[in-house]
């Protein structure tokens, strides 16, 4: 978090925001993601893991190879594939690992993104996370269910449509809907000028070689109701406004929703009705 407030103060702090340094900045405060040490009891339940360490292609900050680590849990024919959200790693899984570890014939899969947790990389991107994604399932095989939390449930629909796997059930976490404006809202509360901030989406789009659009769930959602897809979202959510995925679900009623009011972006992960509701919902997949 040091890094992050450091950013944070020179932004605030700089006279003159029209130059290619303030707008490097921005790119700090976008892409780079903090690291929060795992807590007790949490490690435990990583002591318990066994370790992997696999490469994912970081095609536009570092143009290279990053290690990422991982972590499994079980040996059974049934995988079960977890990604987190942004700023965030596999072990904050851990409330959802613990219950779904007691599933029978089952191997758990998470994995810390590279510039997350305790893989490489000074920045990331969703794109990032795409690329683990896809090396873990060159390693491990098709997932039978996907797990996503926040940016997380964003990568796991781009990996699906770029792999063209077929999970028994897709589930997100109060999944993010539109990438610019989370940038936006992030630049807003750090006091980002309006031109300032256009600078930075104009530069965005060239490296990525892309439009905002391509960067929203709705863009990306080719799915249709043979997918088994349950989200999970707070009606009251800072990070993923409800709006956003009112407007992405009025189109697609088959999608299965529930609302964990009160639980907020992050902590739906230790919400326990969600927690026993997920674990629910697999064992009837692997029925």
């Amino acid at each position: 978090m040091k890094k992050l407030k450091s950013i944070i103060n020179n932004i605030k702090a700089a006279e003159d925001k029209t130059t290619p340094e303030y707008n490097q900045l921005l790119w700090q405060l976008i892409c780079y993601s903090p690291k929060m040490p795992v807590r007790y009891p949490v490690n435990l339940l990583l002591d318990e893991a066994n370790k992997f360490s696999l490469k994912a292609l970081d095609a536009f900050f570092s143009k290279s190879e990053l290690n990422f680590n991982g972590f499994t849990w079980g040996t059974g024919s049934r995988k079960i594939l977890l990604t987190h959200g942004w700023a965030s790693k596999a072990a904050d899984f851990y409330e959802l690992i613990t219950k779904l570890r007691t599933i029978p014939d089952t191997q758990i899969i998470a994995f810390d993104a590279p510039g997350n947790g305790s893989s490489e990389a000074e920045m990331a991107n969703l794109l990032m996370y795409v690329q683990a994604l896809k090396a873990i399932i060159r390693e491990y095989g098709e997932p039978d269910i996907l797990i996503g939390h926040s940016l997380g449930a964003m990568a796991n629909v781009f990996t699906i449509n770029e792999t063209g796997i077929k999970p028994k059930l897709l589930i997100s976490l109060t999944p993010l809907v539109h990438l610019k404006e989370n940038f936006k809202a992030t630049m807003n509360a750090n006091e980002v000028p309006e031109e300032a901030q256009e600078v930075f989406y104009a530069d965005f789009r060239r490296v990525f070689n892309d439009k905002f659009a391509n960067f929203t769930l709705d863009a990306r959602y080719q799915h249709d109701a043979s997918l088994n897809h349950f989200i999970a979202y707070d009606e009251g959510d800072k990070i993923a406004p409800y709006q956003y995925l009112q407007d992405f679900l009025s189109t697609r009623d088959f999608i299965k929703t529930k609302a964990y009011n009160g639980a907020g972006h992050d902590k739906i992960l230790i919400e326990q009705k969600m927690v026993v509701d997920v674990v629910e919902m697999v064992k009837e997949a692997f029925k």
